[in-house]
């Protein structure tokens, strides 16, 4: 993820001076615990602004609106008394630090009430809400004595800025021999060389700089001729320039990320992106939210494989409990042996072998020494009895753990799909499975303050080859809505066949009839999002979805059906990967974060 470093705060800075002042507070909301966001009414109107202390996405800038949700965080609160006071000058305390100085008064020429300080600083970032006398009156990340005896942050207690750089100061006014001099000294690479000497750079600047020069951050500062030396002091003198003057130039990089220097080409289609701020927004979320998307995927991964484990155990528990319940009449017919044959008993033995009563082939049977033959076969009666009695007990306790099995199969599947993060919708449709797991008391509800995401997860889309729409759920939230709010009884209904796997709905117009090829690609699209999608051929069902019901008692969790009047379709899932491939690179292409509501039914 590329920093928000020290040129991009300077450019946005620049850009919220300009537009955002005078301004007043109108409303302030916390959507996680590093992210704050402030309603400011404009002489333009109504505009957001996103500070985040991060500490790997620490940044400001002017952001989407958000919608209204529960707040439970503790600074946030606190940071309530700005609302309705007035934004009256954000300031940048060192003109080399990323520290920021967002001033309120009660009307913009009035003495500022509070000062609220952002600090991005990587892992260090912090917001501190201080008031007029400079005392802390809250921060996003609390310091104790003990966590820095230089700096701690508490509330009470006076604010100090962060220790000054100790770097040189970039000077335009340095010139080219005494900037070669501070670097040419010792055989170390370029970069490392440049951000031992020099405050206020970042790699997002050097790289670009390097490579126009024709080397790398990682060249040795020896091996670097001349010209190249020359090359980088243009480029040096450029970055310089640009802070001093404001003339940024916005570009896209190949990896992904920014340029604000010129270097960059690249562009987008998107308007929404061709400026910073909306870029910003996008680029930030669009990481972060691919961060908890892992860290959620491999976490929810991991607690469905250890229950899915544990319930494996009971299951083969179970089934050898009624394995020996399947022998019950062995212990019977011991018994009755020793009753049959009791004069051959001898006090004493261990064991006895006793003709069989229908085949005359000897059985041996086990007994115990210090009882005798009437003992020993009612010991065996006990046994038959028990066993017998375990058959009618285990199975409807087997049935229970085999349909929590599937249930828990079908919900890995799910997560399972959603391989890689690609639009908010694909987090959203990760957090419905999480709050899913909570509901069914698979997943201890979060000790931490949480909030509600904003958006619906939408199903896949697709259109088979004659343009009808086929639509494919995430999760069990969006199978159920498919199965029974969005299907209709002209549709067609499409399962992998006893596989967990995403309920797949084939929706055609009243009166429209669906072509073979159109089958074909709702039976290929249920395969591959199944569990069985590596497989050359998979039996999958359709039918009406009149003819799909949920399950009841014990069985009826979310996303879980049974089915009449059913056809077999074999599929082929990896004759759609072409489609999905493609659908999915639209999607990662596609950085607009628009709210796709469910498609409304007919």
């Amino acid at each position: 993820m590329q920093l928000f470093d020290l040129t991009t705060a300077i450019a946005v800075h620049r850009d919220l001076v300009a537009t955002c002042l005078p301004a007043r507070v109108e409303i302030v909301q916390q959507t996680d615990l590093y992210t704050l966001h402030l309603a400011l009414r404009t002489l333009q109107g109504r505009q957001w602004i996103t500070l985040s202390w991060h500490p790997q996405a620490a940044r400001f800038h002017s952001g989407r609106r958000v919608p209204k949700q529960p707040d439970p965080f503790q600074f946030s609160g606190t940071a309530q008394r700005l609302r309705g006071l007035a934004l009256s000058a954000i300031v940048q305390i060192d003109p080399w630090e990323r520290v920021f100085d967002w001033q309120f008064a009660p009307r913009p020429q009035d003495d500022v009430q509070f000062h609220l300080y952002l600090e991005t600083m990587g892992k260090y970032s912090n917001i501190v809400l201080v008031d007029a006398d400079g005392a802390i009156v809250s921060s996003g990340r609390g310091v104790s004595d003990r966590q820095s005896s230089v700096r701690p942050i508490q509330p009470g207690l006076a604010y100090e800025p962060p220790p000054a750089l100790i770097g040189a100061i970039p000077s335009q006014a340095e010139s080219f021999e005494d900037w070669k001099e501070r670097l040419d000294f010792a055989a170390l690479p370029l970069g490392k060389q440049l951000f031992r000497t020099y405050r206020g750079l970042s790699r997002a600047v050097l790289a670009p700089i390097a490579a126009a020069a024709g080397v790398t951050t990682k060249t040795a500062t020896n091996a670097i001729t001349l010209a190249q030396w020359q090359a980088l002091f243009e480029g040096w003198q450029h970055w310089l320039d640009a802070i001093e003057t404001g003339n940024f130039q916005l570009g896209l990089t190949a990896d992904g990320g920014y340029d604000l220097l010129g270097y960059a080409a690249g562009s987008t289609d998107n308007p929404d992106l061709q400026t910073l701020h909306p870029l910003l927004d996008r680029y930030y979320e669009c990481h972060l939210n691919q961060q908890q998307f892992d860290r959620d995927r491999h976490r929810l991964q991991q607690k469905l494989g250890s229950v899915l484990k544990k319930l494996n155990q009971r299951r083969q528990q179970f089934d050898d409990m009624l394995a020996k319940s399947a022998r019950a009449d062995e212990p019977k017919r011991a018994a009755d042996l020793l009753m049959a044959h009791m004069h051959q008993w001898e006090v004493g033995m261990s064991d006895i072998q006793l003709p069989d009563f229908d085949s005359g082939e000897p059985v041996e049977i086990v007994l115990d020494p210090e009882k005798n033959a009437i003992a020993n076969a009612q010991v065996y009666y006990k046994r038959h009895q028990k066993q017998k009695r375990a058959k009618d007990a285990v199975t409807p306790l087997k049935i229970e753990v085999m349909a929590e099995i599937h249930y828990l199969e079908q919900v890995l599947g799910a997560i399972e799909q959603l391989e890689d993060y690609r639009t908010p919708a694909d987090l959203q449709a990760l957090v419905e499975i999480e709050r899913e797991l909570i509901a069914e008391c698979y997943l201890p509800d979060p000790d931490r303050p949480t909030v509600s995401v904003d958006i619906k997860s939408a199903p896949q889309q697709f259109l088979t080859p004659s343009g009808f729409e086929v639509l494919v759920g995430r999760n069990n939230r969006q199978n159920d809505i498919l199965t029974f709010k969005l299907a209709q009884t002209n549709d067609w209904w499409f399962h992998a066949q006893e596989i967990p796997g995403s309920h797949v709905l084939l929706r055609l117009p009243s009166g429209a009839v669906a072509e073979d090829e159109d089958l074909q690609m709702a039976a290929d699209l249920a395969a591959f999002f199944s569990r069985a999608r590596l497989s050359e051929q998979v039996p999958t069902i359709y039918t009406r979805p009149k003819h799909v019901f949920r399950l009841k008692g014990a069985e009826a969790k979310p996303g879980m059906v049974t089915y009449l009047h059913q056809k077999v379709w074999w599929a082929k899932p990896k004759s759609v990967e072409e489609v999905i491939s493609q659908a999915e690179q639209t999607s990662s292409n596609h950085l607009s974060t628009e709210r796709d509501p469910l498609p409304a039914s007919k």
